[in-house]
């Protein structure tokens, strides 16, 4: 790899002011996130956030295929089986949580063009923005249940600002979405012919009035997306399968829950079926932290949300499951990870409990993480902690 993974553009306006422009560039990996990668964003939007001339951040990738499919799970992987460096993982799990919080709190409007494949971490750093924009070719999932991971990136906290039952289908099956079912789910803004993307940019460049900058960039992507629309965004499928996902998605404990989810691999509809496959051949300790992030993560805040994915995903580095599913999919590529556990209802309470217990001594990481501003966001306070044993 020659070059920066990620470039650096500014983009002169009308009135002197101007536009910061972020482009992954890293497609052998599908842009997914290196630590430098992080590193240069969070440099970026710290740096442009404080100038009074940066009126709107765009983030997009120099790819067709994806904007970006995920973290760095081979290095990650790596440094689980001892062949990496040892503090990597906090390294790398710190910043990139520190960024998708970060940029959460801009107050200068961030646009995250989601062109071709959004997974995992990427999703993460695309749900963070403030407009958020999926094309024709955009395939947006949370995949993580097929590596021993779990959703993060603040997906404890935005996947409780959707109906539990939609939250548990798509942590818990790595549903794929496309832009019409991101929009339905809450997951996206708008849906625009990638195409566009030049008349979006030509659009902010020709205003000469950034009182409302926020307001501004609304109005240009709307005016784009009517008369640019996705000509392809897709079927809705959440919203036509909506009484299928909304029935198997309950239950009293995570067993039924599970057991119903998995018996959507039967169903007629392919993409219901892939789902329910992906449940059935995903990490059942996974299984077990999606469903305490998301029934003991709904009171977290923002911070708290992220502070406490830290802890997870570093655990997560030190059991066996993640590298275990790291080396199925990307490593030795045999389709066939061996699970700690075969089965959900085998992972014993207090096996679960270790992955919330904070691996590092003394200060928290992540414990300079600001609240963010207004209302809503921060105010809230944990009900009751993710690691109470019996849980789930």
């Amino acid at each position: 790899m020659t070059g920066p993974r990620v470039h650096q553009t500014e983009i002169k306006l009308n009135d002197g002011r101007c536009l910061g422009q972020l482009t992954l560039n890293h497609p052998k990996a599908l842009n997914a996130l290196r630590l430098d990668m992080v590193e240069t964003l969070q440099r970026a939007i710290d740096a442009w956030e404080a100038r009074d001339d940066v009126v709107a951040i765009v983030i997009d990738a120099d790819s067709d295929k994806a904007f970006c499919a995920g973290g760095d799970i081979v290095n990650l992987y790596r440094s689980s089986v001892g062949d990496g460096e040892a503090d990597y993982p906090e390294r790398f799990f710190t910043a990139e949580y520190r960024l998708c919080h970060d940029l959460r709190r801009l107050s200068t409007p961030c646009i995250a063009w989601g062109h071709g494949i959004v997974m995992g971490g990427g999703c993460g750093v695309f749900a963070a923005a403030s407009h958020r924009v999926l094309t024709e070719t955009s395939r947006l999932a949370m995949p993580e249940i097929k590596i021993g991971l779990f959703p993060d990136c603040a997906a404890t906290w935005f996947f409780n600002r959707m109906p539990a039952y939609l939250a548990r289908f798509l942590a818990l099956t790595g549903a794929s979405l496309n832009a019409a079912d991101s929009l339905f789910a809450g997951l996206a803004d708008h849906a625009i012919s990638h195409a566009a993307k030049a008349d979006v940019l030509a659009g902010l460049a020709a205003v000469d009035d950034w009182r409302d900058p926020q307001t501004t960039v609304a109005w240009i992507l709307a005016e784009t997306e009517a008369a640019r629309p996705a000509a392809e965004a897709g079927e809705a499928r959440l919203q036509a399968h909506l009484d299928t996902i909304r029935q198997a998605a309950s239950g009293a404990d995570l067993t039924q829950i599970v057991e119903r989810l998995s018996g959507l691999a039967t169903a007629d509809d392919a993409w219901l079926a892939e789902a329910g496959h992906n449940l059935i051949a995903g990490c059942p300790v996974t299984a077990h932290l999606v469903y305490r992030q998301l029934e003991f993560g709904r009171y977290l805040s923002l911070r708290e949300a992220i502070q406490t994915e830290l802890a997870m995903a570093l655990q997560c580095c030190a059991h066996p499951d993640f590298p275990e599913g790291v080396r199925a999919l990307l490593i030795d590529k045999d389709q066939q990870p061996r699970w700690r556990f075969k089965h959900v209802a085998e992972v014993p309470a207090n096996y679960v409990d270790r992955h919330f217990v904070p691996p590092w001594t003394g200060r928290h990481p992540l414990a300079d993480l600001a609240p963010s501003p207004g209302f809503g966001i921060d105010d809230a306070a944990a009900a009751q902690p993710m690691s109470v044993a019996g849980a789930s």
